[in-house]
Protein backbone atom coordinates (compact mmCIF):
# COMPACT_ATOMS: atom_id res chain seq x y z
CA UNK A 1 0.00 0.00 0.00
CA UNK A 2 1.47 3.53 -0.70
CA UNK A 3 2.11 5.93 1.95
CA UNK A 4 -0.76 8.50 2.83
CA UNK A 5 1.41 10.99 1.30
CA UNK A 6 1.24 9.19 -2.08
CA UNK A 7 -2.32 9.51 -2.57
CA UNK A 8 -4.31 11.89 -5.13
CA UNK A 9 -6.47 14.39 -3.43
CA UNK A 10 -8.28 14.38 -6.62
CA UNK A 11 -8.77 13.23 -9.76
CA UNK A 12 -7.97 14.92 -13.41
CA UNK A 13 -11.05 13.70 -14.46
CA UNK A 14 -12.06 17.07 -16.81
CA UNK A 15 -11.55 15.88 -20.22
CA UNK A 16 -9.36 19.05 -20.76
CA UNK A 17 -6.75 18.38 -18.24
CA UNK A 18 -6.27 15.11 -19.67
CA UNK A 19 -6.39 15.68 -23.23
CA UNK A 20 -4.01 18.56 -22.25
CA UNK A 21 -1.65 16.22 -20.87
CA UNK A 22 -1.67 13.23 -22.93
CA UNK A 23 -1.22 15.69 -26.32
CA UNK A 24 1.74 17.08 -24.98
CA UNK A 25 2.99 13.71 -23.85
CA UNK A 26 2.38 12.28 -27.36
CA UNK A 27 3.84 15.45 -29.15
CA UNK A 28 6.99 15.20 -26.82
CA UNK A 29 7.68 11.52 -27.88
CA UNK A 30 6.85 12.09 -31.43
CA UNK A 31 9.76 14.88 -31.06
CA UNK A 32 12.51 12.24 -29.88
CA UNK A 33 10.58 9.77 -32.34
CA UNK A 34 11.80 11.91 -35.11
CA UNK A 35 15.32 13.02 -33.82
CA UNK A 36 15.77 9.18 -33.21
CA UNK A 37 14.91 8.60 -36.55
CA UNK A 38 17.48 11.54 -38.17
CA UNK A 39 20.32 10.15 -35.99
CA UNK A 40 20.48 6.55 -37.41
CA UNK A 41 20.28 7.88 -40.94
CA UNK A 42 23.96 7.45 -41.42
CA UNK A 43 24.60 4.34 -39.25
CA UNK A 44 24.62 0.35 -40.38
CA UNK A 45 21.46 -1.68 -40.20
CA UNK A 46 22.48 -3.13 -37.34
CA UNK A 47 22.83 -0.16 -34.98
CA UNK A 48 20.03 1.33 -37.02
CA UNK A 49 17.86 -1.31 -35.07
CA UNK A 50 19.80 -0.70 -32.10
CA UNK A 51 18.94 3.29 -31.94
CA UNK A 52 15.22 2.37 -33.05
CA UNK A 53 14.87 0.17 -29.94
CA UNK A 54 16.36 2.20 -27.68
CA UNK A 55 14.15 4.95 -29.01
CA UNK A 56 10.99 3.04 -28.46
CA UNK A 57 11.40 1.91 -24.96
CA UNK A 58 12.40 5.66 -24.28
CA UNK A 59 9.40 6.48 -25.75
CA UNK A 60 6.83 4.05 -24.48
CA UNK A 61 8.51 4.73 -20.86
CA UNK A 62 7.90 7.97 -20.83
CA UNK A 63 4.29 7.92 -22.51
CA UNK A 64 3.56 5.42 -19.53
CA UNK A 65 4.81 7.92 -17.10
CA UNK A 66 2.33 10.76 -18.16
CA UNK A 67 -0.31 8.34 -18.04
CA UNK A 68 0.40 7.09 -14.95
CA UNK A 69 -0.22 10.06 -13.30
CA UNK A 70 -3.57 10.59 -14.47
CA UNK A 71 -5.32 7.11 -13.16
CA UNK A 72 -8.60 6.04 -14.17
CA UNK A 73 -9.48 4.97 -17.19
CA UNK A 74 -6.84 6.18 -19.43
CA UNK A 75 -4.25 4.02 -17.58
CA UNK A 76 -7.41 0.64 -17.68
CA UNK A 77 -6.95 1.32 -21.38
CA UNK A 78 -3.02 1.03 -20.97
CA UNK A 79 -3.21 -2.05 -18.91
CA UNK A 80 -5.92 -4.04 -21.43
CA UNK A 81 -3.28 -2.88 -24.00
CA UNK A 82 -0.77 -4.89 -22.46
CA UNK A 83 -2.59 -7.76 -21.59
CA UNK A 84 -3.74 -8.27 -25.16
CA UNK A 85 -1.51 -6.87 -26.80
CA UNK A 86 1.57 -9.22 -27.14
CA UNK A 87 0.20 -9.80 -30.86
CA UNK A 88 0.00 -6.49 -32.20
CA UNK A 89 2.62 -3.87 -30.19
CA UNK A 90 5.79 -3.56 -30.12
CA UNK A 91 7.43 -5.38 -27.25
CA UNK A 92 9.07 -2.24 -25.75
CA UNK A 93 5.39 -1.13 -25.84
CA UNK A 94 3.53 -4.16 -23.76
CA UNK A 95 6.37 -3.95 -21.72
CA UNK A 96 6.07 -0.39 -20.29
CA UNK A 97 2.51 -0.88 -20.18
CA UNK A 98 3.03 -3.95 -17.79
CA UNK A 99 4.51 -1.33 -15.55
CA UNK A 100 1.09 0.70 -15.12
CA UNK A 101 0.03 -2.00 -12.77
CA UNK A 102 2.21 -1.11 -10.00
CA UNK A 103 1.68 2.41 -10.81
CA UNK A 104 -1.80 2.99 -9.21
CA UNK A 105 -2.05 5.16 -6.17
CA UNK A 106 -5.16 5.47 -4.07
CA UNK A 107 -7.48 8.61 -3.38
CA UNK A 108 -7.24 10.06 -0.01
CA UNK A 109 -10.58 9.36 2.08
CA UNK A 110 -12.21 13.02 1.45
CA UNK A 111 -12.51 12.44 -2.34
CA UNK A 112 -13.75 9.02 -1.77
CA UNK A 113 -16.14 9.75 1.22
CA UNK A 114 -17.57 12.12 -0.83
CA UNK A 115 -18.31 9.90 -3.56
CA UNK A 116 -19.77 7.29 -0.54
CA UNK A 117 -22.07 9.94 0.50
CA UNK A 118 -23.39 10.77 -2.86
CA UNK A 119 -24.46 7.44 -4.07
CA UNK A 120 -25.22 6.11 -0.18
CA UNK A 121 -26.81 8.88 1.14
CA UNK A 122 -27.91 8.37 4.95
CA UNK A 123 -27.80 4.18 4.41
CA UNK A 124 -23.48 5.28 5.33
CA UNK A 125 -24.62 5.49 8.89
CA UNK A 126 -25.52 1.99 9.50
CA UNK A 127 -21.41 1.33 8.68
CA UNK A 128 -18.55 1.53 9.92
CA UNK A 129 -15.80 1.67 7.11
CA UNK A 130 -11.98 1.59 6.98
CA UNK A 131 -10.67 4.96 5.81
CA UNK A 132 -7.22 2.36 4.56
CA UNK A 133 -7.99 1.24 1.18
CA UNK A 134 -8.11 -2.78 1.16
CA UNK A 135 -6.08 -2.56 -2.24
CA UNK A 136 -6.47 0.52 -5.46
CA UNK A 137 -7.16 -0.30 -9.37
CA UNK A 138 -7.46 2.11 -11.84
CA UNK A 139 -11.12 2.18 -12.04
CA UNK A 140 -12.39 2.25 -8.52
CA UNK A 141 -10.65 1.50 -4.65
CA UNK A 142 -11.87 -1.09 -2.12
CA UNK A 143 -12.71 -0.44 1.60
CA UNK A 144 -13.76 -3.02 4.18
CA UNK A 145 -16.81 -1.91 6.37
CA UNK A 146 -18.82 -3.43 9.14
CA UNK A 147 -22.38 -2.98 9.35
CA UNK A 148 -23.16 -1.55 12.87
CA UNK A 149 -26.26 -3.74 13.50
CA UNK A 150 -24.95 -7.41 13.32
CA UNK A 151 -21.35 -6.87 12.67
CA UNK A 152 -21.64 -8.74 9.05
CA UNK A 153 -18.03 -8.19 7.52
CA UNK A 154 -18.52 -6.21 4.33
CA UNK A 155 -16.32 -4.69 1.09
CA UNK A 156 -17.24 -1.39 -0.50
CA UNK A 157 -16.21 -1.05 -4.33
CA UNK A 158 -15.59 2.25 -4.97
CA UNK A 159 -15.84 3.63 -8.14
CA UNK A 160 -14.08 6.85 -8.85
CA UNK A 161 -15.87 9.60 -9.56
CA UNK A 162 -15.91 10.69 -13.52
CA UNK A 163 -14.60 7.37 -14.50
CA UNK A 164 -17.31 6.49 -16.61
CA UNK A 165 -17.77 9.39 -18.67
CA UNK A 166 -14.46 9.42 -19.25
CA UNK A 167 -13.70 5.80 -20.96
CA UNK A 168 -14.82 6.93 -24.46
CA UNK A 169 -12.63 10.56 -24.63
CA UNK A 170 -10.06 8.06 -23.03
CA UNK A 171 -9.99 5.48 -25.55
CA UNK A 172 -9.83 8.00 -28.68
CA UNK A 173 -7.01 9.81 -26.70
CA UNK A 174 -5.53 6.62 -26.17
CA UNK A 175 -5.51 5.68 -29.93
CA UNK A 176 -4.71 9.12 -31.46
CA UNK A 177 -1.44 8.74 -28.60
CA UNK A 178 -0.61 5.74 -30.54
CA UNK A 179 -0.83 7.09 -34.26
CA UNK A 180 1.00 9.78 -33.29
CA UNK A 181 4.18 8.37 -32.29
CA UNK A 182 3.77 6.19 -35.21
CA UNK A 183 4.71 2.84 -33.34
CA UNK A 184 1.94 1.25 -34.01
CA UNK A 185 0.50 -1.07 -37.20
CA UNK A 186 -3.09 0.72 -38.61
CA UNK A 187 -4.61 -1.75 -39.42
CA UNK A 188 -8.37 -3.20 -39.40
CA UNK A 189 -7.64 -5.76 -36.18
CA UNK A 190 -5.95 -2.65 -34.78
CA UNK A 191 -8.98 -0.56 -34.97
CA UNK A 192 -11.20 -3.57 -33.85
CA UNK A 193 -9.47 -4.23 -30.90
CA UNK A 194 -9.88 -0.68 -29.94
CA UNK A 195 -13.58 -1.53 -30.36
CA UNK A 196 -13.30 -4.45 -28.33
CA UNK A 197 -11.33 -2.98 -25.35
CA UNK A 198 -13.37 0.14 -25.15
CA UNK A 199 -16.66 -2.27 -24.77
CA UNK A 200 -15.28 -4.29 -21.89
CA UNK A 201 -14.39 -1.12 -20.49
CA UNK A 202 -18.30 -0.25 -20.56
CA UNK A 203 -18.45 -3.43 -19.23
CA UNK A 204 -16.35 -3.50 -16.22
CA UNK A 205 -17.97 -0.18 -14.65
CA UNK A 206 -20.99 -0.76 -14.71
CA UNK A 207 -21.43 -2.16 -11.79
CA UNK A 208 -25.26 -3.89 -12.28
CA UNK A 209 -23.78 -6.11 -15.02
CA UNK A 210 -21.07 -7.57 -12.49
CA UNK A 211 -23.56 -7.83 -9.49
CA UNK A 212 -25.73 -9.97 -11.43
CA UNK A 213 -22.42 -12.16 -12.97
CA UNK A 214 -21.38 -12.82 -9.72
CA UNK A 215 -25.11 -13.77 -8.39
CA UNK A 216 -24.75 -16.30 -11.39
CA UNK A 217 -21.51 -17.87 -10.67
CA UNK A 218 -22.56 -18.17 -6.85
CA UNK A 219 -25.75 -19.91 -8.09
CA UNK A 220 -23.80 -22.38 -10.02
CA UNK A 221 -21.15 -23.23 -7.56
CA UNK A 222 -23.55 -23.15 -4.63
CA UNK A 223 -23.20 -27.27 -3.81
CA UNK A 224 -19.66 -27.25 -4.75
CA UNK A 225 -17.76 -26.32 -1.30
CA UNK A 226 -14.50 -26.07 -3.08
CA UNK A 227 -15.61 -22.56 -4.09
CA UNK A 228 -17.18 -19.33 -2.01
CA UNK A 229 -18.43 -16.65 -4.30
CA UNK A 230 -18.92 -13.11 -2.48
CA UNK A 231 -22.81 -12.53 -1.59
CA UNK A 232 -24.14 -9.26 -3.37
CA UNK A 233 -25.92 -7.26 -0.73
CA UNK A 234 -28.14 -4.73 -3.11
CA UNK A 235 -29.05 -2.41 -0.06
CA UNK A 236 -25.89 -0.70 -0.09
CA UNK A 237 -24.98 -1.38 -4.16
CA UNK A 238 -25.25 1.75 -6.74
CA UNK A 239 -24.59 2.45 -10.25
CA UNK A 240 -20.97 3.11 -8.29
CA UNK A 241 -20.50 1.43 -5.37
CA UNK A 242 -20.41 -2.61 -5.48
CA UNK A 243 -21.23 -4.10 -1.73
CA UNK A 244 -20.69 -7.77 -1.19
CA UNK A 245 -19.56 -10.21 1.65
CA UNK A 246 -16.17 -9.71 2.75
CA UNK A 247 -13.94 -13.32 2.04
CA UNK A 248 -11.53 -14.12 4.07
CA UNK A 249 -8.24 -16.02 2.53
CA UNK A 250 -4.41 -15.95 2.01
CA UNK A 251 -2.80 -14.91 -2.07
CA UNK A 252 -1.99 -17.74 -4.10
CA UNK A 253 1.45 -16.52 -4.68
CA UNK A 254 1.40 -16.80 -0.70
CA UNK A 255 4.76 -18.92 0.84
CA UNK A 256 2.30 -20.49 2.94
CA UNK A 257 0.63 -22.22 -0.30
CA UNK A 258 4.01 -23.98 -1.08
CA UNK A 259 4.12 -25.57 2.56
CA UNK A 260 0.68 -27.59 1.51
CA UNK A 261 1.21 -31.12 0.98
CA UNK A 262 1.29 -31.68 -2.51
CA UNK A 263 -2.07 -33.54 -2.51
CA UNK A 264 -3.69 -30.60 -1.52
CA UNK A 265 -1.85 -28.52 -4.26
CA UNK A 266 -3.11 -30.84 -6.67
CA UNK A 267 -6.97 -30.29 -5.38
CA UNK A 268 -6.70 -26.63 -5.36
CA UNK A 269 -5.16 -26.78 -8.99
CA UNK A 270 -7.52 -28.93 -10.61
CA UNK A 271 -10.29 -26.56 -8.99
CA UNK A 272 -8.85 -23.41 -10.37
CA UNK A 273 -8.83 -25.21 -13.94
CA UNK A 274 -12.23 -26.79 -13.81
CA UNK A 275 -13.85 -23.61 -13.46
CA UNK A 276 -12.56 -22.67 -17.41
CA UNK A 277 -13.68 -25.77 -18.36
CA UNK A 278 -16.90 -25.64 -17.24
CA UNK A 279 -17.25 -22.28 -19.01
CA UNK A 280 -16.53 -23.31 -22.30
CA UNK A 281 -18.20 -26.47 -22.27
CA UNK A 282 -21.29 -26.04 -20.11
CA UNK A 283 -21.97 -22.37 -19.36
CA UNK A 284 -20.97 -20.33 -22.45
CA UNK A 285 -19.66 -17.14 -20.59
CA UNK A 286 -15.78 -16.69 -19.23
CA UNK A 287 -14.52 -14.54 -16.05
CA UNK A 288 -11.87 -13.38 -18.52
CA UNK A 289 -9.14 -11.67 -16.74
CA UNK A 290 -7.10 -14.35 -14.84
CA UNK A 291 -5.21 -12.02 -12.48
CA UNK A 292 -3.69 -13.50 -9.37
CA UNK A 293 -5.65 -11.16 -7.61
CA UNK A 294 -9.24 -12.20 -8.04
CA UNK A 295 -8.27 -15.29 -6.03
CA UNK A 296 -7.97 -16.22 -2.65
CA UNK A 297 -7.67 -19.34 -0.87
CA UNK A 298 -9.53 -20.19 1.98
CA UNK A 299 -7.03 -23.17 4.13
CA UNK A 300 -9.07 -26.31 5.51
CA UNK A 301 -7.02 -28.24 8.29
CA UNK A 302 -6.19 -30.92 5.73
CA UNK A 303 -9.08 -33.60 6.92
CA UNK A 304 -12.98 -32.78 7.34
CA UNK A 305 -12.65 -29.35 6.46
CA UNK A 306 -11.07 -28.84 2.67
CA UNK A 307 -9.52 -25.76 1.28
CA UNK A 308 -11.17 -24.00 -0.81
CA UNK A 309 -10.54 -21.35 -3.37
CA UNK A 310 -12.57 -17.97 -3.32
CA UNK A 311 -13.72 -16.33 -6.47
CA UNK A 312 -13.45 -12.09 -6.65
CA UNK A 313 -14.16 -9.55 -9.42
CA UNK A 314 -16.43 -10.84 -12.19
CA UNK A 315 -16.03 -7.19 -13.35
CA UNK A 316 -14.54 -8.73 -16.74
CA UNK A 317 -16.99 -10.97 -17.96
CA UNK A 318 -17.71 -12.30 -21.39
CA UNK A 319 -19.99 -14.26 -23.26
CA UNK A 320 -19.32 -16.49 -26.53
CA UNK A 321 -21.73 -17.66 -29.21
CA UNK A 322 -22.37 -21.47 -30.62
CA UNK A 323 -19.90 -21.35 -33.11
CA UNK A 324 -17.17 -19.99 -31.38
CA UNK A 325 -17.26 -22.75 -28.30
CA UNK A 326 -18.13 -25.63 -30.54
CA UNK A 327 -14.70 -24.89 -32.17
CA UNK A 328 -12.79 -24.62 -29.07
CA UNK A 329 -14.58 -27.56 -27.82
CA UNK A 330 -13.30 -29.50 -31.06
CA UNK A 331 -9.66 -28.08 -30.75
CA UNK A 332 -9.52 -29.53 -26.94
CA UNK A 333 -11.04 -32.77 -28.07
CA UNK A 334 -8.46 -32.96 -30.46
CA UNK A 335 -5.87 -32.29 -27.69
CA UNK A 336 -7.40 -35.21 -25.49
CA UNK A 337 -6.76 -37.56 -28.62
CA UNK A 338 -3.63 -36.08 -29.03
CA UNK A 339 -4.57 -36.83 -33.11
CA UNK A 340 -3.07 -34.13 -35.48
CA UNK A 341 -5.73 -34.57 -38.34
CA UNK A 342 -8.43 -34.27 -35.94
CA UNK A 343 -6.58 -31.13 -34.98
CA UNK A 344 -6.60 -29.53 -38.54
CA UNK A 345 -10.30 -30.40 -38.82
CA UNK A 346 -11.15 -28.69 -35.57
CA UNK A 347 -9.67 -25.58 -37.24
CA UNK A 348 -12.67 -24.64 -39.65
CA UNK A 349 -15.78 -23.38 -39.27
CA UNK A 350 -14.49 -19.73 -37.80
CA UNK A 351 -13.64 -17.25 -40.16
CA UNK A 352 -10.60 -16.97 -38.95
CA UNK A 353 -9.66 -20.44 -39.06
CA UNK A 354 -11.23 -20.16 -42.48
CA UNK A 355 -8.65 -17.61 -44.28
CA UNK A 356 -5.75 -19.66 -43.27
CA UNK A 357 -4.30 -21.89 -46.71
CA UNK A 358 -4.86 -25.34 -45.91
CA UNK A 359 -1.06 -25.69 -46.18
CA UNK A 360 -0.43 -24.05 -43.67
CA UNK A 361 -2.91 -25.79 -40.95
CA UNK A 362 -0.70 -28.81 -39.95
CA UNK A 363 2.02 -26.63 -39.18
CA UNK A 364 -0.08 -24.35 -37.15
CA UNK A 365 -1.72 -27.83 -35.15
CA UNK A 366 0.96 -28.66 -33.42
CA UNK A 367 1.07 -25.27 -31.52
CA UNK A 368 -2.39 -26.63 -31.07
CA UNK A 369 -1.32 -29.97 -30.31
CA UNK A 370 1.49 -28.59 -28.02
CA UNK A 371 -0.86 -26.23 -25.87
CA UNK A 372 -2.80 -28.98 -24.65
CA UNK A 373 -0.10 -31.54 -24.04
CA UNK A 374 -1.56 -31.46 -20.75
CA UNK A 375 -5.24 -33.16 -22.05
CA UNK A 376 -3.42 -36.41 -23.79
CA UNK A 377 -2.16 -39.08 -22.12
CA UNK A 378 1.92 -41.34 -22.56
CA UNK A 379 -0.26 -43.99 -24.91
CA UNK A 380 -1.15 -41.06 -27.05
CA UNK A 381 1.18 -38.90 -26.82
CA UNK A 382 5.23 -40.21 -27.34
CA UNK A 383 6.33 -36.56 -27.19
CA UNK A 384 5.75 -35.94 -23.80
CA UNK A 385 9.14 -34.66 -22.17
CA UNK A 386 10.68 -37.08 -19.28
CA UNK A 387 8.97 -36.99 -16.25
CA UNK A 388 5.94 -34.27 -17.15
CA UNK A 389 3.34 -37.05 -16.55
CA UNK A 390 3.45 -39.65 -14.08
CA UNK A 391 0.90 -43.46 -14.13
CA UNK A 392 -2.12 -41.35 -12.72
CA UNK A 393 -1.82 -39.33 -16.10
CA UNK A 394 -0.50 -36.59 -13.44
CA UNK A 395 0.64 -33.44 -15.09
CA UNK A 396 3.67 -31.28 -13.26
CA UNK A 397 2.97 -27.86 -14.59
CA UNK A 398 6.13 -26.49 -12.70
CA UNK A 399 8.29 -29.32 -14.58
CA UNK A 400 6.41 -29.08 -17.45
CA UNK A 401 7.21 -25.21 -18.73
CA UNK A 402 4.49 -25.46 -20.84
CA UNK A 403 3.72 -22.06 -21.77
CA UNK A 404 7.56 -20.77 -22.57
CA UNK A 405 7.73 -24.16 -24.39
CA UNK A 406 4.31 -23.04 -27.00
CA UNK A 407 5.44 -19.40 -27.33
CA UNK A 408 8.49 -20.59 -28.95
CA UNK A 409 6.99 -23.26 -31.28
CA UNK A 410 4.66 -20.56 -31.92
CA UNK A 411 7.20 -18.20 -32.92
CA UNK A 412 8.90 -20.89 -35.15
CA UNK A 413 5.75 -21.68 -36.54
CA UNK A 414 5.08 -20.83 -40.24
CA UNK A 415 1.69 -19.94 -39.28
CA UNK A 416 2.95 -16.79 -36.83
CA UNK A 417 2.37 -14.72 -40.20
CA UNK A 418 -0.91 -15.55 -39.80
CA UNK A 419 -1.16 -15.63 -36.52
CA UNK A 420 -0.23 -11.82 -36.63
CA UNK A 421 -3.26 -10.50 -34.21
CA UNK A 422 -5.33 -13.86 -33.50
CA UNK A 423 -9.19 -13.29 -33.12
CA UNK A 424 -9.99 -11.51 -29.68
CA UNK A 425 -12.49 -14.35 -28.52
CA UNK A 426 -9.27 -16.89 -28.36
CA UNK A 427 -7.56 -14.34 -27.21
CA UNK A 428 -10.13 -14.57 -23.87
CA UNK A 429 -9.99 -18.03 -24.02
CA UNK A 430 -6.19 -18.67 -24.01
CA UNK A 431 -5.19 -15.98 -21.70
CA UNK A 432 -8.14 -17.51 -19.48
CA UNK A 433 -6.42 -20.96 -19.39
CA UNK A 434 -2.63 -19.65 -19.31
CA UNK A 435 -4.25 -17.87 -15.99
CA UNK A 436 -5.00 -21.66 -14.61
CA UNK A 437 -1.84 -22.99 -15.96
CA UNK A 438 0.12 -20.32 -13.99
CA UNK A 439 -2.15 -20.86 -10.37
CA UNK A 440 -1.04 -23.95 -11.12
CA UNK A 441 2.46 -23.67 -12.02
CA UNK A 442 2.72 -21.32 -8.77
CA UNK A 443 1.43 -23.72 -6.37
CA UNK A 444 3.58 -26.39 -7.93
CA UNK A 445 0.37 -28.42 -8.65
CA UNK A 446 0.36 -31.93 -10.40
CA UNK A 447 -3.17 -32.57 -12.11
CA UNK A 448 -4.82 -35.34 -13.72
CA UNK A 449 -6.63 -32.49 -16.36
CA UNK A 450 -7.86 -35.62 -18.64
CA UNK A 451 -9.77 -37.15 -16.29
CA UNK A 452 -11.74 -33.59 -16.27
CA UNK A 453 -12.16 -33.47 -19.58
CA UNK A 454 -13.95 -36.62 -20.10
CA UNK A 455 -16.92 -35.90 -19.07
CA UNK A 456 -17.29 -33.58 -21.38
CA UNK A 457 -16.35 -35.82 -24.52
Amino acid sequence: MSDQHDKLKQLKTSAMDRRLSIAKASFLAGTRWAASSATSLFSSEDEKEKIRKKAMKDQADYLVAEIGKLKGSIVKIGQMMALYGEHFLPEEITQALNTLNNQTVALEWPAIYEQLQSQLGSKLDDLTIDQEPLGTASLAQVHRATRKSDGLELVLKVQYPGVADAIDSDMNLFKNMLKLTRMVPQTREFDQWFDEVREMMHREVNYHIEANTTRRFKERLANDSRYIVPTIIDHYSTNQVLCMTFERGVPINSPVMLSLPQERRNKLGEASLEIAVREIFEWGEMQTDPNFGNYLVRLGNGAEIEDQIILLDFGAIRQFDQQLLLVARHLIEAGYAHDIDMMVKAMTGYEFFDSIPESIKPDMAKVFLLATEAFSCKENNLDLPEGVMDEYNRYDWKKSQLHSRVMQRASKSMASRYFTIPPKEFMFISRKFIGAYTFMTVIEAKTNVRAMIQPYI
